[in-house]
């Protein structure tokens, strides 16, 4: 523990300013209603109530879900009940989201990091080996990816279950899927759940539902391996008030709200990202289909001081393998990203040294 390095969330990384455009959040929110009077009382194990909603909503059977707190939860859950402390490891496809590592740090659990090839792809002649040289029990996928924003094509995960086929759990995590899926690209693996034992859907509210402050993510899977996991769940895991709103957020007008402001964030992206590459410091923006965009900068830490100082947080990507002056900025409302610009106008990059 003492060796540790925690996950820098950009919560506990950043604060201040009044632009957050860091932490790939919705820039929209709504009212809920909350009914306090059986506040008394612990919230049920699994809400059938939730877990139904979210089953229509993501075209699986009721048994294939399991609700938590946000998919992060999630992933601590799979490697806590499929890996060894000590023994077995993980396997990750670097530039990737941070939380797979240190949730198998937290177990005693090395990571088999399998660096993405080319224009963000698996390399699966690396991801075959690692198989046959380590006790991998469980490969994370993070799809569409974060931090780069694109997507792997079915084949490709496809592929990967072969390679893990009595092996290991294949997990794809699909935070940002309803981005990707306005975006055109058809990515989800939830119709694969039927014929593939071994594969795990991760989801989450917090992204496209706008509902990161709740707290909300689910588990997709065959019931077998549902049931493996209910060991090592809490036992009262989701707040009543969380239940509440999830559920009212799943209701059709949720889903028609939330299908509306995924269309203006989609649209909002592409219009940033044909503002960034008129920047003359800014070396590549990368194709996205989330409601972030990558940019390669000429200094990423100017950039960042840059833009704090002037009350907008993005995040610096340049930690992660490969993304040397890389800084990642979340898709705001309109007015957000109106003044974003207005405030990367201000910048010249001759006048802060690198």
């Amino acid at each position: 523990m003492r060796n540790m390095t925690p996950y820098a969330s950009a919560r506990r990384s950043m604060s201040g300013g009044n632009l957050w455009l860091n932490a790939n959040e919705s820039p929209y929110s709504r009212d809920y209603m909350v009914d306090s009077q059986f506040l008394n009382r612990y919230p049920n194990f699994q809400s059938r109530t939730l877990n139904h909603a979210y089953a229509d909503y993501a075209k699986v059977k009721f048994e294939q879900v399991m609700s938590h707190r946000g998919s992060d939860e999630g992933i601590e859950l799979l490697i806590r009940a499929f890996c060894t402390p000590g023994q077995d490891a993980i396997l990750t496809c670097p530039p990737t989201y941070g939380m797979y590592k240190i949730s198998a740090q937290l177990n005693q659990n090395n990571t088999v990091e399998v660096p993405l090839i080319g224009d963000g792809q698996l390399d699966f002649d690396g991801i075959a080996q690692a198989l046959n040289n380590n006790a991998i029990k469980i490969v994370f996928l993070c799809n569409p990816s974060n931090p780069l924003g694109n997507t792997l094509p079915r084949s490709a995960v496809e592929q990967v279950l072969e390679l893990c086929k009595g092996k290991a759990l294949v997990v794809s995590d699909e935070a940002y899927i309803e981005f990707a899926e306005q975006s055109g690209a058809q990515v989800s693996a939830t119709d694969l759940l039927q014929n593939n034992p071994h594969l795990v859907v991760l989801r989450t509210l917090s992204k496209a539902f706008g509902l990161a402050g709740v707290r909300v993510g689910f588990t997709l899977a065959n019931e077998a391996l549902i049931q493996a996991l209910v060991p090592v769940l809490a036992p009262y895991p989701l707040p009543a008030p969380s239940l509440q709103i999830a559920e009212q957020a799943l209701t059709l007008d949720g889903q028609i709200e939330l299908r509306q402001n995924v269309i203006e964030i989609c649209a909002e992206r592409d219009m940033l990202a044909r503002a960034l590459t008129g920047y003359g410091w800014v070396k590549r923006v990368y194709p996205s289909v989330t409601n972030f965009i990558l940019c390669e900068v000429t200094n990423a830490e100017a950039v960042m001081q840059h833009c704090m100082q002037a009350g907008a947080l993005i995040r610096n990507q340049s930690s992660q393998l490969g993304l040397a002056n890389c800084v990642r900025i979340s898709v705001g409302s309109p007015e957000e990203n109106s003044e974003l610009i207005r405030i990367l106008d201000l910048y010249r990059a001759e006048e802060i040294p690198a």
